[in-house]
């Protein structure tokens, strides 16, 4: 049966009329007649049957009409759910390893309560390499460590550098302190070899990792100590207080050179005055 027929018939249905269901449909009455016709052709019944000077719906009329109603509902819930995902492109979200954990689930979970049917492409590789993509078109959004002195992006989250290393750690006496940090380009690099320099204590920087996983497992071996935000920290390592104090660090949402639809300037604006209000 066809869905436009249904729907023609039930416009009898609720004006008792074909005249008057031909305008609600906006088709001549003619062609209202011609579809009906053709419509109880198909069916090989007659929907309609004469009261007087009326049109009144025959027992198979009457039958048809729950099952037209049900049918026509369902179709245009079908249409509604489906067209959601008109002009739909997945989102590509950059996020660095070591906010895979703590602020990647956050922010995904603000970007399906704003659209429910969207699908996320996530990049983990180091901040340095997501800005480059975001510059080269190749992402919409990465989270990334706010630079220095900068009001980029959207806040998510606050995080502090710690000095981390195994709980059965044990300093050398003589030798340099091994480390374990992230590339150069992390704040925490800088910050921690500028801090053991000044307090004198000498040190081999024993590995430079992209991940915070890398880090972690050279750190978990008991092979050195490293410096990452406290966000990362897992719990089979320990936070070590004795040594130089590390900076504290915004963590923000930046987006790309054209914005997703997801991430126009004024949803984004509303999601994250809630994340604040929160």
């Amino acid at each position: 049966m066809d869905i436009d027929a249904l729907r023609s018939f039930l416009a009898f249905v609720e004006t008792g009329s074909f005249t008057r269901a031909a305008k609600q449909i906006n088709r001549t009455q003619s062609a209202f007649s011609a579809q009906m016709r053709k419509l109880e052709d198909e069916l090989s019944v007659s929907l309609f049957e004469k009261d007087g000077r009326n049109l009144v719906l025959s027992e198979a009329g009457l039958a048809l009409r729950s099952h037209a109603e049900q049918l026509v509902s369902l179709h245009n819930q079908a249409i509604k759910k489906v067209k959601r995902y008109e002009n739909k492109r997945p989102l590509r979200l950059g996020c660095p390893e070591d906010y895979n954990d703590k602020i990647l689930p956050n922010v995904i979970r603000m970007l399906k309560q704003s659209e429910p049917t969207c699908s996320i492409q996530v990049y983990s590789v180091p901040s340095i390499t997501l800005r480059k993509m975001l510059d080269d078109g190749e992402l919409d959004a990465a989270i990334v460590t706010r630079a220095n002195g900068s009001e980029e992006g959207y806040w998510l989250a606050s995080d502090k550098g710690v000095w981390i290393s195994h709980p059965d750690f044990q300093y050398p006496d003589s030798e340099p302190l091994p480390l374990a940090l992230f590339q150069t380009d992390c704040q925490y690099h800088a910050a921690a070899i500028d801090g053991l320099s000044k307090r004198g204590i000498s040190y081999q920087l024993l590995a430079c990792c992209n991940t915070a996983s890398a880090q972690r497992s050279i750190v978990r071996a008991g092979m050195a100590i490293g410096a990452m935000g406290k966000l990362s920290v897992t719990d089979d390592l320990v936070v070590i207080d004795s040594l130089p104090s590390l900076p504290a660090v915004d963590i923000v949402l930046i987006t790309g050179i054209e914005p997703h639809p997801i991430l126009d300037r004024e949803r984004l604006s509303s999601l994250f005055e809630i994340q604040s209000a929160t």
